[in-house]
């Protein structure tokens, strides 16, 4: 289970981090209501990988990825917002949670530079292809995708929470949309831009991938 009081200090720490330099924490609205709005879009039920514990697991990438980001409190505010809203049969999730960062960031007392580059970090999601000059979106990125360097236990239980979140996709179209995704992951010259994401998790994620393509090529088994 997550722990909300402890995700509800992460978020009042990073959006006092990112509040009008010299505001100082306590100087703009309180923080809670905010967090509490967001934990509850992360606990909604059509949701089974894009959870609360994925959230936690990319803060805690971004604080193992914090010093290649220009400004990590904007990208983790941009964390909480990039899959804020979810909704599985719908494409422009990444598009609505930015918006969804628009309203309520000048409203919690971001400026409106920052406000405008945590909804870009969103949007960036859609992709997972920053710049290479963008270090917030890389990062933001790598911890997004860290996931596909999880043990192997972990792995299947991610590519399972997905399949769930897809239930109403027939099989044989899922293992056809699946097997394009990692393919196009697969043929990119990079899985990950941080040096750290470079060396510790590009070929773990690379592994993975290939065995989960190599499964979804077998024949279905006509008894599942």
């Amino acid at each position: 289970m997550a722990d909300l009081d402890a995700l509800r200090l992460r978020w009042t720490r990073a959006l006092e981090g990112a509040r009008a330099a010299g505001a100082g924490p306590g100087s703009g609205p309180d923080p809670v209501p905010y967090a509490d709005n967001l934990l509850a879009r992360w606990q909604e039920p059509q949701r089974h990988y894009h959870t609360l514990a994925h959230l936690t697991a990319v803060l805690d990438h971004i604080d193992v990825l914090e010093k290649y980001a220009a400004d990590p409190d904007v990208v983790r505010l941009a964390a909480w917002f990039h899959d804020a809203v979810y909704l599985p049969e719908r494409s422009e999730n990444e598009e609505r949670s930015a918006r969804l960062a628009e309203r309520a960031l000048p409203e919690a007392g971001v400026s409106e530079e920052k406000t405008a580059e945590v909804a870009r970090l969103v949007r960036l999601t859609v992709t997972h292809d920053p710049a290479d000059d963008d270090r917030d979106g890389q990062v933001l990125c790598d911890a997004d995708l860290a996931i596909l360097a999880a043990s192997p236990s972990a792995y299947a239980a991610y590519t399972a929470a997905v399949r769930e979140e897809y239930h109403f996709v027939p099989n044989d179209a899922f293992r056809m949309g699946r097997a394009a995704i990692l393919r196009r992951l697969l043929d990119l010259p990079r899985l990950f831009r941080t040096p750290y994401g470079q060396t510790e998790w590009e070929a773990t994620a690379r592994w993975n991938i290939a065995s989960e393509l190599e499964i979804l090529s077998l024949p279905e088994d006509p008894a599942s």
